[in-house]
């Protein structure tokens, strides 16, 4: 943002600096009272106009002053800049506008808001719960609100009236008075590739609307992170996008070493962008398999995951784990390259090489496949930056916007690979780029395995927030001691906030995480594409066919887990 938006800012909308800055991004602080003016001003009046509302959540501020703070984060993708606007209200009785005016998918985020904290949005077109069932009893992410089950005063029960209620919902009545009828697809449906309901109104083949309904696999991560050390949680960012792997890892590391200072080594930063390229590919092969079986084929499930076995190898050889390896480690990586793991790599890079010519013959050249995808699932660049799409979903539009390039981390600014760009906005364009993107990540894979430099994994500074080496600790009882402490405890880290997104396979996720200055997080935010993605599928639904629904969902690419976190 340029001076003279910030002056804009502070004089015409009282903005000042909050009193927790982010590392990351700059932020702004406005009364709710200007809100709307401001979040207004940056979308359609600022020099550097942020088109799109990348995340909306919300901070209890019960141990940090008191109240709780409603923040936004806007993206300018035109001006490659992210900004975070935050409103403090003194109590949960206080209601905040809602902005789903200006942006459409703040819909289920301020749904999540309400439910998770029971913060209310003014004139909001439905406010409900969304992760949790209507009748659930008070809002998770409450400081007061227990961490487990067992320390709750009425445990959850699966029978009772409210319970009975949800049941009975599942029986629609099928036709209505105005002569269109109402569909169940789900929760348990194969075409949904998890838990999810779709409530579909139909005249004729047609869909009038669709309500999607998400929840049915909240494990609340967010809570859960408030209970376990910085370095603990790690495991749990690998199941978010349980696809993704160490991918999902690495925007919560960036925050934790930008909030303690740490330099990753160069060699720890080369192997992160070389895992983080193969689990790329990896959820690109999961996805193909998946939409191609669900839209009838067969063929392409067994060459993707054939192929996709290699890359589990080369994962297992070099970090343990196959799908879920938290590998990762603040200041670097938990252990070094093993022998043998350049051939692993190139082997595997092979078999994608060969695999890439044969899902081209049974995907995108396919006449079958290109009747099933194309003009379904159609969003303009516009309603793209306005549903808050991001990787191949955005790119598919015409826009050019990845992070790897626009806000570069972990040194992809030195790798000579492109960004594949479609323009036609479809489900066929957006299969196109994927495929072309496996191409590009074998690119970067080779040059990471070419320039792999020596030097040590893990920074100078790291042991001051990580773990002994194993060995040591076996064989010193003073190092043993320390990390069995320090396990259970953790290190206390500063007491600052941190934004960081990173470019995922499914799009840009992010984390944003404050410290209190303990050895757990006060607070984790996870902002996943998934969320928004799916929201959006219900603007380009109306007046498609029934028999495109599974494509319609299927296309943008969502993962159960990194929905509803």
């Amino acid at each position: 943002m340029n001076n003279n938006d910030r002056q804009i800012l502070i004089e015409r909308f009282g903005a000042k600096a909050p009193n927790h800055e982010i590392i990351g991004c700059e932020s702004f602080e406005v009364k709710k009272e200007h809100l709307i003016d401001t979040l207004h001003f940056l979308k359609n009046e600022a020099s550097s106009q942020f088109e799109m509302l990348f995340d909306l959540s919300a901070i209890d501020e019960c141990e940090r002053g008191g109240g709780l703070s409603v923040f936004y984060y806007l993206l300018s993708v035109k001006n490659k800049a992210f900004i975070s606007i935050r409103t403090h209200i003194a109590n949960d009785t206080i209601e905040v506008p809602t902005v789903v005016g200006l942006w459409p998918n703040a819909n289920w985020y301020e749904r999540e808001v309400y439910d998770m904290f029971g913060i209310k949005f003014t004139d909001h077109p439905d406010l409900r719960r969304i992760l949790t069932f209507d009748f659930w009893k008070g809002h998770p992410l409450r400081k007061s609100y227990p961490c487990r089950a067992t320390l709750m005063d009425e445990p959850f029960d699966l029978e009772g009236p409210d319970f009975d209620d949800v049941m009975k919902s599942y029986d629609i009545q099928g036709k209505q008075d105005d002569g269109s009828m109402v569909l169940n697809i789900g929760p348990n449906h194969p075409g949904t590739d998890g838990v999810i309901r779709l409530k579909v109104k139909m005249k004729g083949e047609y869909i009038e609307d669709l309500d999607q309904e998400i929840g049915f696999h909240h494990r609340g991560a967010e809570k859960i992170a408030e209970r376990h050390t910085f370095h603990n949680y790690i495991p749990y960012t690998d199941r978010i996008d349980y696809l993704g792997g160490v991918a999902g890892e690495l925007p919560y590391l960036l925050g934790l070493e930008a909030m303690t200072g740490i330099e990753v080594p160069e060699r720890a930063k080369t192997m992160r962008i070389m895992l983080c390229e193969l689990f790329r590919i990896s959820s690109h092969l999961v996805w193909f398999g998946s939409i191609t079986h669900n839209l009838g084929g067969m063929a392409p499930a067994f060459y993707a995951f054939t192929e996709r076995e290699k890359i589990f190898d080369v994962i297992e050889l070099i970090c343990g784990g196959r799908m879920h390896p938290a590998f990762f480690r603040i200041g670097g990586v938990s252990q070094d390259l093993p022998d043998g793991w350049e051939e692993k790599v190139e082997h595997a890079c092979q078999g994608i090489e060969q695999l890439v010519p044969d899902l081209e013959k049974l995907m995108t050249n396919s006449m079958i496949f290109k009747v099933r995808t194309q003009n379904i699932a159609v969003y303009s660049q516009s309603m793209a930056l306005d549903w808050g799409l991001t990787g191949p979903n955005l790119r598919a539009t015409g826009i050019n916007f990845d992070m790897r390039k626009d806000f570069p981390y972990m040194g992809y600014e030195d790798y000579d690979f492109d960004v594949p760009i479609g323009q036609d906005g479809d489900a066929y364009t957006r299969t196109v780029l994927r495929v072309q993107e496996v191409v590009e990540s074998l690119k970067i894979i080779r040059q990471a395995a070419a320039r792999m430099p020596e030097g040590p994994i893990l920074a100078d500074n790291a042991p001051n927030f990580g773990f002994p080496r194993k060995q040591n600790a076996l064989r010193d009882i003073e190092t043993l001691i320390h990390s069995f402490v320090d396990t259970g405890r953790g290190f206390n880290f500063p007491v600052a906030e941190t934004f960081y997104a990173t470019e995922t396979a499914k799009g840009v996720t992010s984390y944003h995480t404050i410290s209190n200055g303990t050895g757990c997080p006060y607070r984790v935010r996870i902002r996943t594409p998934s969320f928004t993605h799916f929201q959006s599928v219900k603007a380009v639904s109306k007046g498609d066919l029934l028999s495109n629904i599974i494509c319609l969902i299927g296309s943008i690419d969502y993962v159960l887990a990194d929905i509803d976190r």
